[in-house]
């Protein structure tokens, strides 16, 4: 059996992707901080869903240097998942040195970790927002991405650089994964799709910014779980055919490696609400607001690395997906 780290366990995509691997007959430990930027009960919950034999827990912050110490020197896995991380384009505008701390100190005791013990791989979750200023859609791995627009995404910008000199320096096979504005059941309740359902349930108004003018490419969890499995099961290598005076930002002359995950499949945020009206039997109270600060208008994945390298194509449809969304949330919260 084989040991896998998941950092970020009780989170949306950690809890579902911590299943999905106790499924395949992985052993997984998992850890997290428990933190109240959303309900800790919440967390909780998705932590039940996880109790089987396969599984442990631990109640961990990655940004604890001596304590990621002792955890890498306690197992020894064969691979990792970060998915740990201080989210949120919004909340990074207030609350900047929780990022500092989680999503670059953090970020620098887990490469420590793989490092030092051995690691066969190490996936971590970067996001579609590094692409920030660019504008030619769709964003593709090979595109510049040096123009952030939020510190949040200044981050996970940082995490594919910190990793790409691991890889470089001492051979730890990484990859990044960039996804794209995931939602489902069991999801965080910060995202725009959960506060609408929660307003439009209480007869209140949603915001919806840059007047609606908005695209994303909405990406269903069972489809971002089943490409981070399939990535973990191929180790990159080095590009024999990755050329100097020419750079390219997905792959690198070292273990290394860039994807894509989303439903390349872009989608009109007016849409997308009219969906989640429909499945709620109820029209929702529009305040149309102008752009946020850190915000980007639209969003759309290029995948086809993903499914040249891995043989995945995300493919769920939004009228499915929030379908059963909207199932999950009715019975959770009655």
């Amino acid at each position: 059996m084989k040991k896998i780290l998941v950092t970020g366990a009780a989170g949306f995509i950690g809890s579902f992707l911590s299943r999905k691997l106790l499924e395949q007959g992985w052993e997984v430990v998992g850890i997290d901080n428990l933190n109240d930027y959303y309900d800790p009960g919440l967390k909780r919950a998705r932590l039940q869903w996880l109790d089987l034999p396969a599984f442990t827990f631990q109640e961990l912050d990655i940004a604890d240097r001596a304590g990621m110490e002792r955890l890498f020197a306690s197992h020894r896995f064969d691979a990792v998942v970060n998915l740990a991380a201080q989210a949120g384009v919004r909340y990074s505008l207030t609350n900047p040195h929780a990022y500092a701390d989680s999503n670059l100190l953090g970020f620098v005791n887990i490469l420590e970790g793989c490092r030092h013990s051995g690691v066969g791989h190490l996936v971590f979750a970067s996001s579609s927002s590094v692409y920030g200023g660019n504008t030619r859609m769709p964003f593709s791995v090979h595109d510049n991405v040096d123009h952030p627009v939020s510190l949040y995404a200044a981050t996970k910008k940082a995490n594919e650089m910190m990793a790409h000199a691991y890889s470089h320096l001492y051979g730890v096979p990484a990859t990044g994964l960039r996804f794209f504005t995931v939602y489902g059941p069991w999801g965080r309740p910060d995202m725009a799709y959960f506060l609408f359902t929660k307003a439009i349930l209480a007869g209140e108004p949603i915001n919806i910014f840059n007047n609606g003018n908005m695209a994303r490419d909405f990406t269903y969890i069972d489809d971002i779980v089943e490409g981070v499995v399939r990535v973990i099961a191929k180790p990159p290598v080095p590009d024999p055919a990755w050329d100097t005076s020419q750079p390219d930002s997905a792959t690198s002359w070292a273990p290394y490696r860039i994807y894509n995950i989303g439903n390349n499949q872009q989608e009109k945020l007016m849409y997308f609400i009219e969906v989640l009206e429909n499945c709620l039997g109820r029209k929702a109270v529009k305040n149309f607001l102008p752009m946020q600060d850190g915000d980007v208008q639209e969003t759309y994945a290029n995948i086809d690395e993903l499914v040249t390298d891995v043989g995945f194509r995300p493919s769920t449809p939004i009228e499915v997906g929030l379908q059963r969304f909207v199932t999950w949330y009715q019975e959770y919260y009655s």
